[in-house]
């Protein structure tokens, strides 16, 4: 492996060198031979959390369909796999490597899945496969409960997420003792300290946390960001944005007949319609002045929730008069085009970098735990990888800009933040200017920058740690420049 080598290509042949170590050794020959085939397979992506923090209804919200949860015959909570294909299908995994093939009924509700008899104990994860843009580019693992270690011996939930996984939506009411538990384990271990963030925290049920009033969303989205400047915290994520999982589901998979019960209900006369709008056991009682049958009413209730309900008919009274229309406001109001900007930011943008890093982690553990002769040297490598790929320094500068104690003024914070690809790794969003911008221009702005950062690099006046930080900045800036130079 040459000291040169692009992060991807030294992890690849890491893996290979590893692979022929340990070639009499099937455990750890199959836990390296998985991860080469993860290397040109899309992102995954688990959406974890504690019970009822509505993972299943992002997952819906994401893919744009009704296509979650899926349980087992017992009501057991599966890992459950929802990956690109040009069919639908659904298959299950038994502990043993036995498969198969599931039967799947289709409804307006979303899919129902006949598991054929299997409890939660004889499968190990369902797999659906699922044509879908969004499902190209990530690979979604909807994920049971957090729970503790099996008694058979296999890893708890949150074990299988953080090996399993290249990034965590972790989805959370408010933050609790065992949230941030969850997140300190994600930022075990040597890999892990090196390359520390690959989570987004989601505070879900946006509209409870905002009290359920028309501006609960706006209020929840204030919240966010107050949370993410707690030090605490930010070290722990890549971001903090607050969701309605219900409202962005709602809003993903409106339908004509939905929107149009939701129009005659916003014709109603207001002081009918606020009357109607008090309870949930209001909307959907029998004795009722409204335009739409109770069953109607019911799926409205079971799609968008009452908040949902009373923000949709509001909407609608305000000029968001088309299905179309309301459907993008709902998107929007809910938090998932914010969601879905950090996820293509911290995530997509980066999939390289995440896939490689979890690559890292299982070539690190393996080494570590089926020690041999060899294996020493091949550790030596992984920790000069982990020191010296400046994709890693960047991360680790982006959880550093967050620790106030760092002393940046926010101007310089913030400059650092986008020329470290805090806001995407494309050149112009680097340097903050039009997609179209031109070669001259970019060459400009880059080696004007790069004088910057020089200077904070090397002013007597700042900290250690303040230089440190601008010489991740300068790196950035010479990598660009190479870019430029490269075209």
């Amino acid at each position: 492996m040459s000291a040169g080598a692009r992060l991807d290509e030294s992890v690849w042949d890491l893996l290979h060198r590893a692979l022929h170590l340990y070639r009499d050794d099937p455990r750890a020959a199959g836990l390296l031979h998985h991860q080469l085939g993860r290397f040109d397979r899309p992102l995954r992506v688990a959406v974890a959390g504690p019970a009822r923090s509505g993972k299943s209804t992002l997952v819906n919200a994401i893919v744009g369909e009704q296509v979650a949860p899926i349980e087992a015959d017992d009501g057991g909570q599966l890992f459950i796999w929802y990956a690109d294909a040009p069919e639908p299908g659904v298959a299950a995994y038994a502990p043993d490597g036995s498969t198969q093939q599931l039967t799947v009924t289709r409804s307006a509700a979303g899919i129902r899945v006949e598991l054929g008899g299997w409890r939660s104990g004889q499968v190990d994860d369902v797999v659906v496969s699922w044509p879908t843009r969004v499902l190209r580019q990530m690979t979604l693992i909807d994920t049971p409960a957090f729970a503790a270690a099996r008694e058979d011996g296999r890893p708890s939930t949150a074990d299988r997420i953080l090996r399993d996984a290249d990034a965590v939506l972790y989805l959370t009411r408010d933050v609790r003792a065992g949230d941030l538990e969850f997140l300190h384990a994600a930022q075990e271990g040597a890999v892990a300290g090196a390359a520390p963030v690959n989570v987004i925290l989601v505070l879900a049920r946006a509209d409870e946390i905002g009290g359920g009033r028309m501006d609960a969303l706006l209020s929840a989205r204030q919240g966010a960001r107050r949370r993410y400047r707690d030090p605490e915290l930010n070290s722990l994520c890549m971001g903090v944005v607050a969701l309605d999982g219900l409202v962005a589901s709602a809003g993903r998979a409106l339908t004509e007949p939905d929107f149009a019960a939701l129009a005659a209900l916003a014709g109603m006369a207001r002081p009918e319609l606020d009357r109607l709008l008090l309870s949930a056991d209001r909307f959907v009682g029998g004795q009722s002045p409204a335009p739409v049958d109770a069953d109607t009413r019911r799926t409205l209730l079971d799609r968008l929730g009452m908040f949902g309900v009373r923000l949709a008919t509001t909407l609608i009274r305000t000029g968001w008069n088309t299905r179309a229309k309301l459907a993008a406001e709902l998107v929007t109001r809910s938090g998932l085009a914010e969601l879905k900007e950090s996820v293509g930011r911290y995530f997509i943008d980066r999939a390289d970098v995440l896939r490689a890093r979890s690559a890292l982690v299982v070539l690190d553990s393996v080494l570590r735990r089926y020690a041999r002769p060899g294996s020493r040297e091949l550790l030596t490598w992984v920790e000069y990888v982990l020191a010296n790929t400046h994709d890693f320094r960047e991360l680790r500068l982006l959880a550093t800009l967050r620790d106030p104690e760092l002393g940046f003024d926010a101007d310089l914070a913030s400059e650092a933040e986008r020329l470290a690809g805090g806001h995407g790794v494309e050149l112009t969003t680097r340097l903050g200017v039009d997609p179209d911008a031109g070669a001259a221009e970019l060459w400009g702005l880059s080696s004007q920058a790069l004088h910057r950062w020089q200077n904070q690099a090397e002013d007597p006046l700042l900290s250690l740690r303040q230089r440190r930080a601008a010489g991740v900045v300068v790196r950035s800036c010479e990598s660009m420049l190479a870019q430029l130079s490269a075209r």
